[in-house]
């Protein structure tokens, strides 16, 4: 039976669009630049970018938080360094941590009977903030951040890692949970672990990536992860 749980953090436990929309749009705006949903767009569209770079190893997260607010002010004509709208945003984004729907309700009723983790991709000293304010540490065994881990999700190296400061962990009784195909599925694949993806409102395809489970609503894990059997 499955006996260690990696969870995801954004958009899986916590709502990162619901926090990143707030935090975004007071930057902007603090910068005169209207968040319509044309220059919203164009922002996904940078950050979407980057992000698979970095996921890629193509960039570096402190390249990341900087060159999508420049590039974006520089094709609005907006006269701000990147390095003073990312540190903004960067702060604003720290004091965001709504729930996913159902995700409190998981968590209590899952960490009586299985070893939860968190995995995530992130800037350190965000997610920390943001997992503390949420009082998330009581449903956790450990948590694991890439920026503190040394790689990204999906490298293999994040989950050697992770794997190695988590005692008698056995693959074949692991699963990952996550709404994204390209570190969560992608990266539990890599690693010889089970994996879920948690998909609430378009099923995402991404040829090659296949994940073993899909769930649309996080009601849905527990009886899942009764009935895996390794």
């Amino acid at each position: 039976m499955i006996r260690f749980v990696l969870f995801d953090l954004d958009n899986t436990i916590l709502n990162f669009d619901a926090g990143e929309e707030k935090a975004l749009d007071e930057t902007l705006r603090s910068y005169g630049l209207t968040p319509s949903p044309d220059i919203i767009s164009r922002y996904q569209e940078i950050n979407d970018e980057l992000w698979r770079m970095l996921e890629e190893g193509r960039t570096t997260r402190e390249i990341l938080s900087v060159e999508r607010f420049s590039r974006l002010f520089s094709e609005f004509s907006i006269a701000c360094p990147g390095e003073e709208a990312a540190a903004r945003y960067a702060e604003l984004l720290s004091h965001q941590h709504p729930f996913m729907p159902g995700a409190e309700e998981v968590l209590s009723r899952l960490h009586r009977s299985y070893d939860l983790y968190v995995a995530s991709n992130g800037t350190s000293w965000i997610q920390w903030r943001r997992i503390k304010d949420a009082g998330l540490e009581k449903w956790f065994e450990d948590i694991f951040i890439s920026e503190e881990i040394g790689a990204n999700k999906p490298d293999p190296r994040f989950f050697d890692i992770t794997f190695s400061r988590i005692e008698g962990l056995r693959r074949e009784e692991t699963i990952i949970i996550g709404d994204s195909l390209t570190s969560d599925i992608k990266g539990g694949i890599n690693a010889g672990i089970h994996t879920c993806l948690f998909a609430p409102g378009e099923l995402p395809i991404r040829p090659g990536i296949e994940p073993e489970y899909t769930v649309r609503s996080l009601s849905e894990i527990p009886e899942l992860l009764k009935k895996i059997r390794v």
